[in-house]
């Protein structure tokens, strides 16, 4: 049964209530000889009955909506706070007068503080799991990934930068009398620097990823600035010193790494920004280029990329969100609620 029929119901019974009070008022101050008489007697040239029917009628009419109309919006203050909750945020509570609603909001308030305990949870386990996974990882494993990282970037990069000179330099030479093969040199050296891009997105793969004894704004900073260096691309940064657990750390890191990589090999971007900050006991990761974009829910189902980012962001108990549009760029948030330790088992 709904809010409005409940108000309804009491409406009706408030008529029917009214009707008997007056009624019964009517025959005990001025006794009846008969019932017609209540049709006969005229107040304001209209019959006593129809009188009484239409103020008792009015009356209900206004308790049911004023009842209804006051449960609605306590309803919509309770699916608000419930909305909030669920993203996550803080909610206020305050004091009601309805012993009921405080009833509610106590069993809400025990919602939010399982919410916040499962998210600590969650990202205590990734700390752990983070931990194990450094301790177990194999040195010959890492020895390995930089010795191919290295060998890549000696041989393969090397010769793609000496190629990418070569072609620039043609191309800047004086022009071929043949537009088709002008063309074709410009496709060429478009090839090889798309190449080079690929082969830096490939060595930031082949890193390790793990932070090791640095913070994570630390681990950031020096990925960014190395970034700068080595790609031809406008690259800024905000960075707050924010301190986290490690588990929640490495994840960011990673997913960072995912995207900067996703926009060396996709985006043709020729600036990119990213920004750490805490805000309203959020840790929030935005990454911002002007690339060419790509369609978010096409892409979700067929980029490992994307769907490994979306699994790290819900393994700390936080959100990802990516906006694209077409020749205007991307942008990529995530948001993990975070309480330090104090505020979470005080």
């Amino acid at each position: 049964m709904s809010a409005w029929q409940r108000q309804t119901i009491v409406g009706v019974l408030t008529f029917l209530g009214f009707t008997c009070v007056l009624l019964g008022f009517t025959f005990i101050a001025f006794p009846l000889d008969e019932w017609s008489d209540l049709w006969t007697h005229t107040v304001l040239d209209l019959p006593y009955v129809f009188l009484v029917l239409t103020f008792s009628i009015s009356i209900g009419i206004l308790v049911g909506l004023t009842q209804g109309w006051i449960w609605k919006r306590t309803l919509q203050a309770v699916e608000y706070q419930l909305g909030e909750i669920a993203k996550g945020n803080p909610v206020v509570y305050g004091q009601s007068e309805v012993s009921e609603m405080n009833e509610i909001e106590a069993r809400m308030k025990q919602i939010e503080e399982k919410f916040e305990q499962q998210t600590a949870l969650a990202q205590k386990v990734a700390t752990e799991r983070a931990e194990d996974r450094e301790k177990s990882l194999q040195e010959v494993v890492v020895q390995e990934r930089n010795r191919l990282a290295r060998e890549l970037h000696d041989s393969v990069s090397q010769q793609l930068f000496a190629a990418s000179m070569m072609m620039s330099a043609i191309n800047d030479s004086e022009a071929p009398a043949d537009p088709a093969m002008k063309k074709q040199l410009d496709m060429v050296e478009k090839m090889i620097h798309q190449s080079q891009l690929e082969m830096r997105a490939l060595l930031l793969h082949l890193r390790p990823v793990a932070l090791k004894d640095k913070a994570l704004s630390e681990g950031i900073e020096e990925l960014l600035y190395e970034l700068t260096q080595k790609v031809p691309m406008e690259v800024d940064w905000s960075i707050e010193e924010v301190a986290l657990e490690k588990g929640l750390e490495d994840q960011l890191f990673r997913i960072l790494q995912e995207s900067v990589s996703n926009t060396l090999r996709h985006a043709k971007a020729e600036a990119l920004s990213v920004s750490l900050m805490e805000r309203e006991q959020n840790i929030i990761l935005r990454v911002i280029d002007d690339g060419i974009g790509f369609d978010v829910e096409e892409a979700k189902s067929s980029s490992y990329g994307l769907q490994n980012m979306q699994e790290r962001a819900s393994e700390v108990g936080g959100s990802l969100k990516i906006v694209s549009l077409k020749n205007q760029g991307t942008r990529l948030e995530v948001k993990v609620p975070y309480r330090k330790k104090e505020e979470t088992y005080s």
